[in-house]
């Protein structure tokens, strides 16, 4: 758990590179360029029979299953290709990306990794990112990259230099028995909060922080509010009626909002074990999966505050350095592939939201991911899209975690 007056070292950082924009300079390897003029099936010959090693957030079990069961034996079988996968996310990528291009390292010891938001502007501040790449795949002609919510990461033009991977939108999850009628707005969660002491609490993490985007946007009135580049002006005026809601209903948190969970597992436990009356996730099906795992009770339910919230998509992005490109790119190929993303979009798989645009999929494919299983437990998506908000540019997130640490936790 978080103890009051402890700091974030992830935020710390993140707020330094923020401040640092120009921290290094661009290098890499000189023959990453001819890969952008190669055909692919050149590609492919040259990744045969390689390794490739892939940075991911290794949290949950189902994910970890997916890739362990699917993609590495299937890029084995297909490609050739040892795919092998080491734990890593966020703060920990840029840093020890960062650390190698310092270093002078001429090859990275990461090939692809698994990124979003506000790594992804990091990345890109200290040009640590291979690119662009993304429409060289072939299965790039499937995406719809004009989509706001798939083309675009945290309000930044990708550009090439990241491939969107999956896309999903978060939710809140309570106990249908429990909390029988769940606090839809903000005055509803500020009175149930109050009327139930010690039950709501918000992790000091990534999902707790894109919660706290979505009250922003909330509190401003106007799902487009935060759109376009970091305002200043905007933050201070919304993060100052922001930490007044938190401040004032935090006596009325988990241990009267004096410490935090520092981790999203840790505040499913609690919801699992009673002593929580709602967790939260960034993938609107994962209420389904932590049933299937046996984690969350079978009457768990997810749900979307009538304010909205965020949706967003998971990146795959290549190193500026790493050395065996031609391997990553046919790996995210393979990611994006409608076999891959139909899997994964599978609920006991993953239920992790496609990428792939159904109007471009030719009609057999079409019909396949038509036809997967509804979820259970988890609203419907064609139900929840209509509030679904813009991720907000980066800047915001990085302010939040560390405004949260002084503005919450220490003050």
């Amino acid at each position: 758990m978080l103890i009051l007056k402890r700091l974030s070292r992830s935020a710390c950082f993140l707020a330094l590179l923020y401040l640092i924009p120009g921290c290094a300079q661009n290098s890499g390897p000189e023959q990453s360029e001819t890969l952008q003029q190669l055909p692919w099936t050149q590609i492919e010959a040259r990744a045969k029979g390689s390794t490739v090693h892939f940075t991911m957030w290794q949290g949950d079990p189902l994910i970890n299953r997916y890739m362990a069961e699917f993609v590495v034996p299937e890029v084995q079988k297909r490609y050739g290709l040892t795919l092998k996968i080491a734990p890593g996310q966020g703060t920990e990528i840029v840093k020890n990306l960062l650390a190698e291009k310092e270093a002078g390292k001429a090859e990275s010891s990461v090939d692809m990794c698994w990124i979003n938001g506000e790594t992804f502007f990091q990345l890109r501040q200290i040009e640590a990112l291979y690119g662009p790449f993304s429409q060289q795949l072939p299965n790039a002609q499937y995406i719809d990259f004009d989509n706001p919510f798939i083309g675009f990461d945290f309000q930044q033009k990708t550009g090439g230099y990241e491939c969107p991977w999956g896309n999903v939108q978060m939710t809140v999850i309570y106990d249908s028995v429990r909390t029988p009628a769940p606090p839809r707005t903000l005055e509803a969660l500020e009175q149930y909060v109050r009327a139930h002491p010690g039950k709501f609490t918000i992790p000091y993490e990534f999902t707790g922080m894109t919660l706290l985007k979505s009250w922003m946007i909330a509190l401003a009135g106007d799902p487009e509010a935060l759109n376009g580049p970091f305002d200043e002006k905007k933050y201070t005026q919304l993060s100052a009626r922001l930490w007044d809601f938190i401040n004032r209903n935090k006596p009325y948190f988990w241990r009267e909002g004096k410490t935090f969970p520092e981790s999203l597992a840790a505040t499913h436990q609690m919801f699992a074990n009673g002593e929580l009356d709602f967790t939260m996730s960034n993938n609107d099906s994962e209420v389904d999966n932590k049933i299937l795992q046996k984690i969350f009770p079978t009457t768990a339910r997810a749900y979307v505050f009538d304010l909205g919230t965020i949706q967003n998509s998971h990146f795959l992005g290549i190193p500026a350095r790493a050395a065996n490109k031609p391997g990553a790119l046919v790996v995210i190929n393979f990611m994006i592939s409608p076999e891959a993303q139909l899997e994964k979009m599978q609920p006991a798989v993953w239920g992790d939201g496609t990428v792939l645009d159904m109007g471009k999929l030719p009609a057999d494919w079409r019909r396949r991911f038509e036809n997967i299983p509804e979820r259970r437990h988890a609203p419907r998506r064609a139900d929840i899209q209509r509030k679904a908000l813009q991720e907000p540019a980066p800047e915001y997130m990085i302010r939040l975690y560390s405004d949260f640490r002084t503005r919450v936790i220490e003050g």
